[in-house]
């Protein structure tokens, strides 16, 4: 498809990892970005004659690839940092859904930024936040999360979540913090209406995603999946977490949590589902089979003690795995590169052990990995030309990195490297690792008076 404007920026002199399907690689080419679109990689420097090039960067000690991509997420929990820090998922849910309850438009919307802002600064272009507390008298909750990314510039999907069954139907959250059905599926339906945009270079999206199978009805995860289908957006939801759900799953439906999606609608190749940590071969097979997405969250997954997913046989199974952040009440640095490292390193305590997954890999489930499940493979998540200009400038001479001769192990395996440029549809959303369209030290005193004000609120009520 043509680019968007005649404005060109040109990478040079510059190490490349494209994460094509050949994984090709340059040790030193060139990318043009024309408009909002890639128009050419390669070797060397970067064709003659070029007009419109309004900007030329000499890439030398750097390495770019595409963008990272974010697939779950919970922003509004960057306000309820540090809390129940020595708690597996139910107590922690328990701890902490007393609090949650009490959020409304404003806290969302300063915590949406801090997550957001912390994503943006480390290399993520496209990010995805799985909102699914609605207390009752909130706010517009939904606008407020898609305004904040909208503000930073970053490509993005809103999975509209939702809950139904609360402590009175034998789930988790206060009564109050939960929907009715109807309620659930008019708002849901309403906010793809709203803000849903299918096009190549969309910026927001919708997808459904009732929260889990122990806060929602049947019905809700049935008639949301059929929602979704009539409405052609992506699902998303939590699915085999920890042995509790396991256990939760087969007590009230006689199945385990895989089977139970299954027999509600909930596999396919427009799904995708967080953590998915306990899979037998079956279940690996089941969303092999269905087209099943997994949004893999290595840190938030050991700091809840969840257990260590089957990465390593779901890829080789052919399930799309990218990688996640999950909410930052859980992983409280709230970036995307402790996942491209720490997806390698849980991996390999594993049973697959060195040879789980190596740098390439896990790059490939930050990026590529990340717009498959997110259903926008064909658009982002490699640099190849005709896909949109969403990619990462990485420093790799500073002292974190000098010394390691080959740049994707020095990203993957080293500390998290500066952030030269950070393109999103070919526009600058941070230079010289800072945010160019927001303040950072604002975002950070929002964040932090929104955090109090929160836990007065709840410590009052």
């Amino acid at each position: 498809m043509a680019a968007t404007a005649a404005a060109r920026t040109v990478i040079e002199n510059v190490a490349i990892a494209t994460v094509d399907a050949h994984d090709t690689e340059y040790a030193s080419g060139h990318v043009v970005v024309a408009g909002n679109r890639i128009e050419s990689v390669g070797a060397g420097k970067a064709p003659d004659g070029l007009t419109g090039v309004v900007r030329r960067i000499d890439g030398t000690a750097h390495l770019v690839t595409p963008g990272l991509v974010n697939t779950h997420h919970h922003f509004y929990q960057w306000i309820t940092r540090g809390v129940a820090t020595d708690h597996n998922l139910f107590n922690w849910l328990v701890a902490l859904y007393p609090t949650w309850a009490r959020i409304d438009e404003q806290m969302v919307r300063s915590a949406a930024q801090g997550s957001l802002a912390m994503m943006a600064r480390g290399g993520v272009t496209t990010a995805m936040d799985h909102h699914y507390v609605f207390p009752q008298g909130s706010g517009d909750l939904s606008s407020a999360v898609i305004g904040a990314a909208a503000e930073m510039g970053v490509r993005f999907t809103l999975a509209r979540g939702s809950m139904d069954r609360s402590k009175k139907d034998g789930g988790l959250p206060p009564d109050f913090a939960v929907e009715t059905l109807e309620g659930a599926l008019a708002a849901t339906e309403a906010t793809v209406d709203q803000h849903h945009d299918a096009s190549f270079d969309s910026m927001t999206q919708v997808a459904v995603a009732p929260c889990s199978p122990f806060s929602v009805s049947t019905e809700l995860l049935k008639q949301g999946a059929e929602l979704a289908r009539r409405k052609g957006v992506r699902l998303h939801t939590h699915g085999s977490e920890t042995v509790e759900e396991e256990q939760f799953c087969k007590e009230l439906f006689g199945m385990g949590p895989t089977d139970y999606f299954e027999s509600t609608g909930w596999l396919g190749d427009d799904v995708w589902m967080a953590h998915c940590v306990h899979m037998n071969d079956s279940d690996i097979a089941a969303f092999a089979r269905t087209g099943t997405g997994v949004a893999h969250c290595p840190s938030s997954n050991a700091r809840l003690a969840a257990g260590i997913a089957r990465v390593p046989d779901m890829l080789k199974a052919g399930v799309p795995v990218g990688l996640g952040v999950d909410g930052t009440a859980s992983n409280e640095s709230g970036e995307l590169h402790t996942e491209l490292r720490n997806a390698l390193l849980i991996n390999r305590l594993g049973a697959h052990r060195e040879a789980a997954l190596n740098a390439r890999q896990a790059l490939r489930l930050g990026t590529y990995g990340g717009a498959q499940v997110l259903g926008r493979a064909a658009e982002i998540g490699s640099l190849e030309p005709g896909k949109l200009a969403d990619l990462v400038l990485w420093k790799m001479d500073t002292l974190a990195h000098a010394s390691i001769a080959d740049p994707v192990t020095a990203l993957v395996f080293g500390a998290a490297a500066p952030v030269t440029l950070s393109l999103v549809n070919g526009k600058p959303v941070v230079e010289d690792n800072h945010l160019t369209t927001v303040d950072e030290d604002a975002i950070a005193r929002s964040t932090r008076d929104e955090a109090r004000r929160l836990a007065q609120i709840a410590a009052q009520a």
